[in-house]
């Protein structure tokens, strides 16, 4: 049995050592351990593996909180400290950085934290009819696997969430089309609990009868999906509390449909937010840029400090929920919203929309290249980058540092998904004074 030592740990929370000039990726090792492994893929230039003994542990290994960790595809890194995690997401950070980038911040920028159980407030459940298990089966997947994870809990959704676990195989397993709903996705509210059925076949009588005697007792509200997400409706109960999460530093109340993305930790969203505005700094006189801008968790509160700003999205229905947001906080005359589709952007499309003072870019995984190659000489002083995806933001920063002739000021991570590989950032990149 190969014997390694773990460096560090890759994207997907993998440890990773070197045997033979090859990079071998450990499942379940931590860095500076020293471990047994049994590969299950290989490849000329690295392999897949699988943890077996663990020779000399960390000092960050813990018990994993949760009795399902290791079946469950849901969390990668219960078994690592909570404060040591973070650590680990800001190397891959600066590793990213550097590797890909050649790029070092000028500061790295405290990171932005919260509790670390009962924080996501959206998930995809995946469900499926299993009689030799008792029925339905409501959870994530298993790692590495189509099937669903028998979990009767969950540590990181919200309590109340968590709880429905149980009930939901329950209902599901009392349905008419048991085999027919494979997913339950839930979209957690400040004052309602969401919960979109996607069913493949129509529901009938006694089975919506069942739906509102659960919402009812369990005061979650019921969604249909018949089919894709624009068919997306309200079921029961039809009048009550509508779906929104508060940013209340800026005093903003947003509303969203439970298919919107929306961010899934709202306790960390709200410092995220916090921190941006505060590196972008914006001022009552400034024109401003928000590309990505989804529903208007930036443009809002930049609005809201006095700053004339200007929301772009690729999807419509974003759109005009973030233009409904805006006239409902009293901020429609600063706030304005327009579709494009920025990955097609172009310095002629960009520069269509008038010259920016300052830019806040919070693009999905695959980043923002267009957009920066785009900016032209008169190009925003100031931008503030919100990253999922440490890869393509160093990329990016590249183009702004080697290209446009940006100063790469600061960078920190984003611990959005405690317990999870996904390493959020935010980065700030300024032109020098003339």
């Amino acid at each position: 049995m190969p014997i390694g030592v773990i460096e560090s740990l890759d994207h997907e929370a993998r440890g990773i050592t070197r045997r033979e000039g090859k990079t071998i990726f450990v499942d379940g090792a931590l860095p500076g351990e020293i471990v047994e492994y049994a590969s299950f893929r290989r490849k000329p230039s690295y392999e897949l593996a699988h943890l077996v003994n663990v020779i000399s542990g960390s000092v960050a290994r813990v018990r994993p909180h949760c009795e399902y960790f290791g079946v469950c595809g849901g969390c990668s890194m219960q078994h690592f400290e909570p404060s040591a995690q973070v650590a680990a997401k800001q190397r891959v950070l600066e590793d990213s950085l550097w590797h890909i980038g050649r790029l070092r911040a000028e500061q790295m920028l405290s990171p932005i934290q919260g509790a670390p159980w009962g924080y996501r407030h959206r998930a995809r459940l995946g469900v499926r009819y299993v009689l030799k298990k008792g029925g339905a089966l409501v959870g994530f997947h298993e790692r590495r696997s189509s099937f669903i994870a028998d979990m009767r809990s969950c540590a990181i959704l919200p309590p109340h969430v968590s709880d429905l676990l149980v009930p939901l195989r329950g209902l599901i397993a009392a349905l008419s089309i048991p085999d027919r709903l494979p997913q339950v996705e839930v979209a957690v509210g400040e004052a309602c609990t969401a919960l979109v059925l996607r069913i493949l076949e129509p529901l009938n009588a006694q089975d919506e009868d069942l739906l509102r005697a659960f919402a009812e007792r369990h005061g979650v509200v019921f969604y249909l999906q018949p089919k894709g997400p624009d068919t997306v409706y309200r079921f029961h109960p039809l009048p009550g509390p509508r779906l929104s999460y508060r940013l209340p530093e800026f005093g903003l109340e947003l509303d969203f449909k439970p298919t919107d993305f929306t961010q899934v930790n709202h306790a960390v969203n709200r410092v995220l937010v916090r921190r941006a505005l505060r590196l972008l700094d914006p001022r009552p006189g400034e024109r401003i840029a928000d590309l990505f801008c989804g529903l208007g968790n930036f443009t809002l509160p930049i609005a809201r400090c006095g700053a004339s700003v200007v929301g772009v999205e690729g999807s419509r229905a974003l759109v005009e929920r973030g233009r409904e947001s805006a006239l409902v906080n009293g901020l429609a005359d600063l706030a304005e919203f327009g579709v494009a589709n920025l990955f097609e952007c172009t310095p002629e499309s960009l520069a269509a929309f008038g010259h920016f003072d300052k830019m806040l870019i919070d693009p999905p995984r695959e980043g923002a290249f267009e957009v920066v190659k785009a900016l032209g000489a008169d190009g925003p002083r100031r931008i503030v980058y919100v990253s999922c995806n440490p890869a393509t933001l160093a990329r990016d920063a590249a183009v702004l540092v080697n290209d446009q002739g940006y100063a790469f000021k600061a960078a920190g991570v984003v611990n959005m998904f405690p317990h999870t590989g996904h390493v959020e950032s935010i980065a700030v990149f300024e032109k020098p004074c003339r």
